[in-house]
């Protein structure tokens, strides 16, 4: 496998492992102290990864919010938020959506051969628009990563993109919270679709650290022997 960046995947869950509920609106299952944590986690990364559905879902911003931390990037000569990426097969993007319109800093767009012509022009200059061939693959797109000078890639889902990455073996690091309530909801969208992972009964993912953080705790699993604790 060609080289590839530090990859620590950040995400909440409920009990039961899901990651929202069915309804039309974000469920929460997060609080300040780790808002503020994974503020820390972003400024700390060179780029920021989700996948097209999170974005029309979520419409999230990506962006770097405390002055202090944007302030100590800018200082190491680096932008005041990180390179924002994303992934779609079929090319379904809003250029208005707040991922392409908040922040002056890069975005990269990886998009499958059949799409890419289309959401270029679509996208125009929010958006550099990559073709990754047939379909698009996690392996190919962080070792795009990794040639344009990203070392730290943080993921943050959804659990379709989080999936590709557990079970392709390009994790380095989870970063797990746990919320205190349970969705109980076949309908909503859970943490990981069905895959054959790495790690399964025989073979245990590495647990480094649990933080209890007001009613969530983080959980903190080492994936690779590359893990930074």
């Amino acid at each position: 496998m060609a080289e590839r960046p530090y990859t620590l995947l950040s995400c909440c869950m409920s009990i039961d492992g899901y990651i929202d509920d069915a309804g039309p609106g974000r469920l929460v299952l997060s609080n300040d102290s780790d808002f503020d944590r994974v503020d820390g986690v972003r400024a700390s990364c060179d780029a920021i990864l989700v996948g097209a559905a999170t974005i029309r879902a979520d419409n999230p911003r990506l962006l770097v919010r405390s002055p202090a931390l944007t302030d100590a990037r800018v200082a190491r000569g680096l932008t005041p938020s990180p390179v924002k990426v994303t992934v779609t097969d079929v090319g379904d993007l809003d250029p208005a959506a707040s991922f392409f319109a908040a922040g002056g800093g890069e975005k990269l767009v990886y998009c499958a051969s059949p799409s890419a012509s289309d959401l270029r022009r679509r996208l125009g200059a929010a958006a550099t628009v990559i073709d990754t061939g047939p379909r698009v693959s996690m392996e190919t797109v962080s070792e795009d990563l990794h040639a344009r000078g990203i070392r730290r890639l943080m993921v943050e889902g959804g659990g379709r993109v989080h999936t590709q990455f557990l079970a392709g073996g390009l994790a380095d690091e989870l970063q797990l919270v746990v919320a205190p309530f349970f969705v109980g909801d076949s309908g909503a969208p859970r943490l990981v679709g069905d895959a054959a992972f790495p790690w399964n009964a025989v073979r245990h993912a590495s647990l480094a650290q649990a933080v209890p953080m007001g009613d969530v705790v983080l959980l903190r699993y080492a994936l690779s022997d590359r893990f930074a604790g």
